[in-house]
């Protein structure tokens, strides 16, 4: 019987299963503290007439794999450490699960790193050496967070590190990218991007604090405790979304960049969760609504970027 008209090869349920598997193992609903950075760097380069497509796709892409490759990382380090237990609370992890050997998540870990050197690379190329040292860096603190002699994720600098490289880091890296200097704004508006991609995690945190206590991971949340954790959580929030505000005040761009204060809408309902809620449902709901704050502002800061 020849083959219906149209139809194209069908993907093997073996091969959408192990697809899945990686997505899963991908996080994505923390890439958004990937991407967000470059685009509000890459906007504030745009202001000063400074743009190149390939820099900005190359940065996007190499941002978004050390991510991956973080995540991966971590996968595997907290399987091995014991951390991902049957009782935590949120998504399964794929080895900790059993769902994937540990050796095929830490081949993909490498890869993914791999593809972050490779569009860094070219950034170094087109851009100058100091890139090679950010990149670096940046995949050092990935693979420390939960991996190594003394992972920095279980003595409560997760957040920290967060906030230093994908905000400080990120963005002033991305505006270097496009126009090879630092300006004070680029740090400034590195600020509320760290700040909201460490809400993440916080939020991450606050709703493993049992588990991670029970583990020896002793996260800011277990650090601090359930109600000092949301307190930071709140906190950090709030000073993310004055920061446009104080930029604006002392004179760096214009009033424009106060639209982001327009995804404080999706704030505020956020805050009551994680300021009420301890079950895993809510919270799961919660972390991927942190990331979609953190998208939503950096898009608008962006926009008010390039309007000013």
């Amino acid at each position: 019987m020849s083959a219906r008209l149209g139809s194209g090869p069908r993907r093997s349920p073996a091969v959408a299963s192990t697809l899945r598997l990686w997505l899963v193992a991908a996080r994505p609903r923390t890439l958004p503290a990937a991407i967000a950075p470059v685009l509000v760097g890459t906007a504030l380069a745009a202001t000063e007439g400074v743009f190149g497509a390939l820099v900005f796709a190359a940065a996007v892409v190499g941002s978004v794999f050390i991510q991956i490759g973080t995540n991966l990382s971590n996968d595997y380090s907290d399987a091995r450490r014991g951390a991902d237990t049957e009782d935590r609370l949120g998504p399964v992890r794929v080895t900790g699960g059993g769902l994937m050997p540990p050796r095929r998540v830490l081949v993909g870990t490498w890869v993914a790193f791999a593809i972050a050197v490779a569009a860094g690379t070219y950034l170094v190329a087109v851009s100058g050496w100091e890139l090679a040292v950010v990149g670096g860096l940046s995949i050092l603190a990935g693979v420390l967070y939960t991996g190594g002699p003394r992972p920095y994720g279980y003595d409560g600098l997760g957040e920290l590190f967060v906030f230093l490289f994908f905000g400080v880091v990120a963005v002033a890296g991305s505006y270097f990218a496009q126009t090879e200097r630092i300006v004070w704004e680029a740090i400034a508006l590195s600020v509320p991007v760290g700040l909201l991609a460490a809400a993440i995690l916080i939020v991450n945190n606050v709703r493993d604090l049992d588990t991670d206590r029970r583990a020896g991971k002793r996260t800011l949340a277990v650090k601090l405790g359930r109600e000092g954790a949301r307190r930071l959580f709140v906190a950090v929030v709030a000073v993310a979304f004055f920061t446009p505000v104080a930029v604006w005040l002392a004179g760096g761009l214009s009033a424009w960049i106060l639209i982001s204060l327009a995804a404080a809408p999706l704030a505020v309902p956020l805050a009551r969760t994680v300021l009420t809620r301890v079950d895993g449902p809510s919270l799961n709901v919660a972390l991927g609504n942190s990331g979609a704050l953190l998208a939503l502002f950096s898009l608008l800061l962006a926009a008010g970027v390039l309007a000013s």
